[in-house]
């Protein structure tokens, strides 16, 4: 199947996941933590979240039957496959329950382990964010335009961005709190909106830990197709999640990592 097919697929299960959501968001929903007692912190789950990878499973199991499917609400399919979608139904369920608009669906879909397209909708804003690792791309109700990531010239004048910076353990704190003191401006929050907005040329930096594959596939193929760059802290791929750094320019990049990896 031709690219062009795959790229038209997943925006079609982008834009039924979205009506699948709109419905819940800005109502009371029924919110679940799927933490444990004993770990000290909420991670949600709400019928948002479950409606819409059901649509997505639904949909890629009845079009790419032969296809594996990794999600964050249910059981891995056919993990072994050449093809691998790669699903969080709502990235930043937090903002979703406070009614920010700062949430997207993200789909990925991986070749041979290797991320090479990718999605994150909006459906709120109508904002879809394409990429496959050589284009990256905004699709909304103004038509599609190219993105490029900005060149800010060095840490001194990035926009640096982190969902919070409590989530980082207590090691990785003074090394992001480096990068952070070394940027020009920091914000917190957005989750994956502001990777979107390193690829749209708004945001320099993006630093997290944590990530799961679902967290992070889906925007790798969107941020290099912008011309900017993505890794784990250590420099090597993003694609397993973990500690990551998304940097809107290769020399940027350098510098960044260059702090992280201080000891």
């Amino acid at each position: 199947m031709r690219p062009v097919d795959l790229s038209a697929f997943m925006e079609q299960l982008a834009r039924m996941s979205g009506q699948a959501i709109l419905p819940f968001f800005r109502t009371r929903l029924n919110v679940i933590d799927k933490a444990s007692a004993q770990s000290g912190r909420f991670d949600p789950v709400t019928e948002a979240d479950r409606a819409a990878e059901t649509v997505i499973r639904r949909q890629i199991r009845a079009t790419f039957p032969g296809h594996g499917i990794l999600g964050e609400e249910f059981e891995t399919e056919n993990a072994g496959a050449e093809y691998l979608w790669v699903i969080d139904p709502i990235d930043g369920t937090r903002a979703f329950i406070c009614g920010l608009p700062v949430w997207g669906t993200l789909i990925g879909l991986m070749r041979n382990g290797d991320p090479v397209m990718g999605v994150m909708h909006q459906p709120y804003t109508g904002e879809l964010f394409f990429g496959d690792g050589r284009i990256a791309q905004l699709r909304g109700a103004q038509g599609s335009r190219d993105l490029r990531t900005r060149d800010c010239g060095g840490l001194a004048e990035a926009h640096l961005m982190t969902t919070d910076p409590r989530l980082f353990a207590e090691g990785d704190r003074p090394r992001y709190a480096r990068v952070e003191a070394a940027a020009k401006m920091t914000r917190y929050g957005a989750d994956c909106y502001a990777y979107a907005m390193l690829a749209a040329g708004h945001v320099d930096l993006v630093i997290e830990s944590g990530l799961q594959p679902y967290d992070i596939v889906a925007l790798i193929p969107i941020i290099e197709g912008a011309g900017g760059v993505v890794s784990d802290w250590e420099g090597g791929s993003a694609k397993n999640g973990g500690r990551i750094l998304a940097a809107a320019t290769p020399a940027l990049h350098a510098a960044a990592l260059a702090l992280l990896r201080e000891g």
